[in-house]
């Protein structure tokens, strides 16, 4: 079967977060074809180029959405020409239809996505007009799009925050909306692209989907989405330092968007129930929900969770990127209570290279919290040794490889305030390393009874904690294999590829794909080439078999063959009889 697979930000590209789980279901799904299309965030995403793409990828395309419309490639050839006044009146009809709803509610629901929903009719109204006439640029950009955005916020029934926009706020939001529209300009939804897939399958909800939306709406073609951190979350997150009318324009944007993709998705895959929960507030059916867990690769720790390298008795381990989110202060202030009572305690912090500004300046401050917590010991902040506190990077000297950080310690710590999916955690797990955990999105049901689970911004129970574990190390290692086994059970790349295997053929079996140059007459073909076209070669037969009187295929498998041939001898006898 024919795939589109279709990113934002991530795969084909080497930087991303869906880059490693799409790279490993295109490599698990070899029988299945694939069609990339990836949007892509920035000039040094697309300067860094694309990872090497295994055989079954059979083309690329791209689209920039960071650079001016007039220089993208990929779009509409006649993006940017000028509408007249048939085309200018087309697209106030269907921008005010868009406006209005983002500002004043409208979205469709699960439990009747065909109802008439002004948004919907907004942005298909708009796909088509770009598809007919050329792109959108120019328009939503102009003073007219500007003109109806004040209007739907001074609108009765419109959000109180919206009501309070000014110029300076519509223009901002329209260059925003702009932006999250540009999809609707690309010449992805003809029968050479998105349209001779058999199915729609986007690597994240929000603009990743909105091609899928446009190839089911144009093409027929089914829509699978997969969230494996909720789209609608990490936007609000991202939007937190908009002025307040600016950031409510968005918000509803993004909530109406989400409300459309779940409504017209055939199945949709959470990571996670905490991802789940989300997608069912937003109005998602449960009926089309379906938890499939990452799939993360196992075999670089597996000499750790063997039992290899035991590990200091005496250290906990932290890894992870350093943010503001992680909470590492928290954690240097529960691992000063630890240090109190365990005085041959140690915290090693391993993180992957900090990149930022705001990064450096959160890493400074824990460096010089540190320094201020261990004044006697004056903690050099990358040596390891006597200090009880040392910061580290991967790929430094004393943790080279990601397995070596798990295996330098006994316990493993997540002190977060916000996180999503544990990636962390997992690794960990893998590692068979007992594990204290912050009570934060995912984590209780990630670790599922294996670890010690606390409530977060409290140091004095992650202290404790942490202490009930140094202090007992057959409860460790009781935790830690359990751990292990749990992780090996779900979180690994097969459960994730085999779990993917199945739904595309379900989706397939439910969603026959009807090719316009198909004879009106024939039935529906369930795939865009028929499946008997790629018999594996070890099943073939050396010499072909004869069916009854008429001439057979030149390959038939083997063991078919026998099987046929034995029914037909039945059958002969049955009728000499």
């Amino acid at each position: 079967m024919r795939i589109g697979l279709l990113t934002d930000g991530g795969y084909p590209y080497t930087t991303g977060e869906s880059r490693l789980w799409c790279d490993r279901l295109v490599r698990g799904l070899a029988r299945h074809e694939f069609d990339i299309f990836a949007l892509s965030r920035s000039r040094e995403q697309e300067e860094r180029g694309l990872v090497a793409l295994p055989p079954q990828v059979r083309r690329v395309r791209t689209a920039p959405l960071w650079a001016a419309p007039e220089s993208r490639h990929g779009a509409n050839k006649r993006a940017e020409r000028g509408y007249g006044r048939r085309e200018r009146r087309e697209f106030a009809a269907r921008f005010e239809r868009l406006a209005s709803a983002i500002c004043t509610g409208g979205a469709a629901s699960a439990e009747s996505p065909e109802a008439s929903d002004g948004f919907a009719d907004g942005l298909y109204g708009l796909a088509a007009l770009a598809r007919e006439y050329g792109g959108l640029g120019a328009e939503l950009r102009s003073e007219t799009a500007v003109r109806i955005l004040e209007t739907a916020c001074r609108t009765p029934g419109a959000n109180r925050a919206v009501q309070a926009a000014r110029v300076p706020d519509h223009l901002a939001f329209a260059g925003l909306l702009e932006r999250a529209l540009r999809p609707l300009s690309l010449d992805w939804y003809g029968d050479d692209a998105l349209g001779a897939v058999d199915l729609s399958h986007a690597a994240s909800g929000g603009r990743a989907a909105l091609p899928g939306l446009l190839a089911k709406r144009f093409c027929g073609v089914p829509l699978l989405v997969t969230e494996y951190g909720v789209q609608l979350r990490t936007q609000y997150l991202a939007n937190a330092q908009l002025a307040a009318p600016v950031r409510a324009l968005e918000a509803g944007f993004q909530l109406r968007l989400a409300a459309e993709v779940y409504a017209r998705a055939e199945l949709i895959t959470p990571g996670n129930t905490h991802a789940r929960r989300w997608q069912e507030r937003c109005g998602a059916d449960r009926a089309k929900l379906r938890t499939v867990y990452p799939g993360m690769a196992a075999d670089c720790f597996h000499a750790v969770g063997e039992g290899a390298y035991g590990g200091d008795p005496h250290t906990l381990v932290w890894v992870g990127r350093v943010e503001p989110a992680k909470d590492l202060i928290a954690l240097l202030h529960a691992f000063a209570e630890v240090r109190r009572a365990e005085p041959e305690a140690r915290l090693r912090l391993i993180s992957a290279p900090v990149r930022g500004a705001e990064a450096h300046g959160y890493l400074a401050h824990c460096r010089a919290l540190a320094a201020q917590l261990f004044p006697d010991e004056a903690a050099d902040a990358h040596a390891v040794g006597d200090n009880p506190v040392s910061f580290e990077e991967i790929g430094g000297p004393e943790a080279p490889e990601l397995a070596d950080a798990y295996a330098a310690g006994s316990v493993v710590v997540l002190s977060s305030v916000v996180e999503g999916f544990p990636l962390s955690l997992v690794e960990a797990m893998f590692c068979g390393r007992a594990t204290v955990s912050t009570d934060t999105g995912a984590v209780v049901e990630v670790i599922g009874g294996t670890g010690l689970v606390v409530p977060p911004r409290n140091p004095r129970a992650l202290a404790d904690a942490c202490l009930a574990l140094l202090r007992d190390p057959e409860r460790r290692s009781r935790l830690g294999a359990a751990a292990r086994a749990r992780a090996l059970e779900l979180f690994t790349v097969e459960q994730n590829v085999t779990a993917f295997r199945g739904i595309y053929l379900e989706l397939m079996s439910h969603n026959p794909v009807h090719r316009e140059n198909a004879d009106d007459a024939a039935a529906p073909q369930p795939f865009a080439r028929p499946a008997e076209s790629h018999v594996p070669g070890r099943w073939a037969a050396p010499t072909a078999a004869r069916v009854g009187s008429g001439a057979a295929p030149s390959r038939v498998p083997g063991p078919l063959a026998v099987l046929m041939r034995d029914h037909l001898d039945i059958a002969e006898e049955g009728a000499g009889a």
